[in-house]
């Protein structure tokens, strides 16, 4: 495996971290009812069509549940990319969030 797991609790290390993007793969709809706060909206079906990300940063996944996030990660760090994906998504988190109300 190229890339790590991380917990939920281990991802409250890298919000707000100028080294890290955090990249929310869920659809504009759910990114909008409530995220990580700092986390960037890419919905894992257009990825693949997205720019470049910097190859210095920490590229930090989540989905709903963890299973896109983890083909994404998969995939991006094949292409050379620091990569962590959230063992069990937003769903498992409970840290610093943005709600929208």
């Amino acid at each position: 495996m190229k890339f790590e797991m991380i917990t939920p609790v281990q991802l409250e290390c890298y919000v707000g971290n100028p080294d890290a993007l955090i990249i929310d793969l869920r659809n504009p709809a759910e990114y909008r009812e409530r995220h990580i706060r700092g986390a960037i909206n890419i919905p894992y079906e257009k990825l693949q069509s997205c720019c470049m990300f910097p190859m210095d940063m920490y590229l930090i996944l989540y989905c709903e549940r963890g299973s896109s996030s983890m083909s994404a990660a998969k995939e991006l760090a094949d292409r050379g990319y620091l990569v962590k994906t959230v063992v069990g998504g937003f769903h498992a988190y409970r840290g610093k969030m943005t709600e929208t109300y």
